[in-house]
C-alpha cells in the first residue's frame, strides 16, 4: 500500500492536502493526471447512467442545505459511527474497525488481541505478533494457543472490554464504544450561535429525494424515471486510513431511481441495477475476479431497505464496498413530505445506486 501511494504522488496522481503545512488528515488533492483521470470515470459514469439513457435525468444541488433536512432525513440523529478513545494516548479508533480475539490456551483464556482491520494475511500476522510478546511476559513462552476468532469491539462485554488492549498503548485502556456524529457542523451568515448552523453534506442524495417535485415537475418525466447527481460530500471520520478509500472529503456518483408502489415491483428493478452496476464497473477496466457481492441481510439491513447488496473490490487492504444498490422503499420521499408538508408523491419507492 505504502508503495502504491507514493506511486501517485511521484506520478502526479494524488498528493497529501497542505503538504507543505505538514498536510491534513483525510483531505488529498488530485495532481494532473488524478484530475484528468477522475474526470474521465465521471464523464464516462454520466455518459452510461445519464445520457444514452431516456429514463434518468441530471442534477447538481447545493453542498449546505437547510438544516431540517437532516432532520428529516435522520441523519442528526443517526448518521453516526461507533467511536473508542485511548484514555492513555488519547487516539480515538472506530469501534467496528478494532478487532479482538480471546487468547486460549489449554482451554482457558489468557488474554486478548486488539488489531485494526486489515486484509485477512495482515491481521493474523500482526495478532501472532502480539501473542507472542504476551506469552512472553506470562511466562508462556512457545505454548501453542487456539485459532482466532476475531470480532469487531461493538460486539465486546463491559468485562471483555476492561481486558481487552488498546493499539496505541498495549494496554486496556479503551473506553466503551460511544455514537460520534460524522457531519461537519458550519455556520450561515453573520452570526454564530444555534440559528446559524448548518452541515456540509455527508451525502449527495438527500439533494435528490428534496428537489423530486422540482426535477419530476420541470422535466416531465413519469414514474420509473432517475435522478442522477455526482457531487463532493464531506464525513468527519474519526480515523482516515487506507489512503483515498476513507477520508473525510470525496465525491460521490449517484442515481435514485424511482419505481411505482407495491411489494412485488421492486425486485425487478433492483436486480436490473445490480447488472447494470457492475457491468459499468467491468467496462472501467477492473478484473472481474477482484469484484464480488456483499448482500445485506438481518442487522447489516437498514429498518426501512426492502434489499441492499454492495459490489465489493478486493484492495490491497482487504475486500470493501466499492458501489451499494439499495431498494430504500418509500422512505426517504415520505420522510421529506411529512419534514416539509409539502412533497406529495410519498408512495413512490426508490433503488439507490452510488459510487463513491
Amino acid at each position: 500500500m505504502d508503495d502504491l501511494v507514493s506511486l501517485c504522488k511521484r506520478r502526479g496522481f494524488i498528493f497529501p492536502s497542505s503538504e507543505i503545512y505538514n498536510g491534513f488528515a483525510g483531505f488529498y488533492d488530485y495532481g494532473p493526471l488524478g484530475a484528468e483521470l477522475k474526470k474521465n470515470v465521471k464523464d464516462l459514469w454520466w455518459r452510461n447512467f445519464v445520457t444514452q439513457r431516456e429514463d434518468v435525468v441530471g442534477l447538481d444541488s447545493s453542498i449546505i442545505h437547510n438544516p431540517t433536512t437532516w432532520q428529516s432525513s435522520g441523519h442528526l440523529d443517526g448518521f453516526s459511527d461507533p467511536m473508542v478513545d485511548c484514555k492513555e494516548t488519547k487516539l480515538r479508533y472506530r469501534a467496528d474497525q478494532l478487532f479482538y480475539s480471546p487468547i486460549i490456551v489449554d482451554g482457558n483464556t489468557v488474554g486478548y488481541v486488539c488489531i485494526q482491520e486489515a486484509n485477512d494475511e495482515d491481521m493474523i500476522k500482526e495478532a501472532k505478533k502480539q501473542v507472542k510478546k504476551m506469552l512472553k511476559a506470562l511466562d508462556m513462552k512457545g505454548q501453542s494457543h487456539e485459532a482466532f476468532s476475531f470480532k469487531d469491539l461493538t460486539e465486546a462485554s463491559e468485562e471483555e472490554m476492561s481486558q481487552i488492549p488498546s493499539p496505541g498503548s498495549g494496554q486496556p485502556t479503551l473506553t466503551m464504544p460511544r455514537d460520534f456524529n460524522l457531519m461537519f457542523q458550519t455556520n450561515v451568515g453573520a452570526m454564530s450561535d444555534a440559528s446559524s448552523v448548518a452541515y456540509l453534506r455527508p451525502e449527495t442524495a438527500q439533494g435528490i429525494f428534496i428537489n423530486f417535485k422540482n426535477v419530476m415537475g420541470t422535466s416531465r418525466m413519469k414514474i420509473p424515471f432517475g435522478i442522477a447527481q455526482i457531487g463532493k460530500a464531506f464525513r468527519n471520520e474519526i480515523t482516515p486510513r487506507n489512503f483515498i478509500f476513507r477520508s473525510r472529503e470525496f465525491e460521490q456518483m449517484e442515481v435514485e431511481y424511482f419505481i411505482p408502489p407495491g411489494d412485488d415491483v421492486w425486485q425487478p428493478y433492483h436486480e436490473t441495477w445490480l447488472k447494470q452496476s457492475k457491468d459499468f464497473l467491468l467496462s472501467l477496466g477492473l478484473r472481474e475476479e477482484l469484484l464480488g457481492w456483499d448482500v445485506h441481510e438481518g442487522d447489516s439491513l437498514a429498518h426501512y431497505a426492502r434489499a441492499c447488496t454492495d459490489v465489493t473490490f478486493r484492495f490491497p487492504f482487504g475486500t470493501q464496498e466499492l458501489m451499494g444498490i439499495a431498494a430504500r422503499g418509500n422512505f426517504d420521499l415520505t420522510s421529506h413530505s411529512e419534514g416539509s408538508g409539502k412533497c406529495e408523491y410519498t408512495n413512490n419507492q426508490n433503488v439507490h445506486i452510488n459510487l463513491i
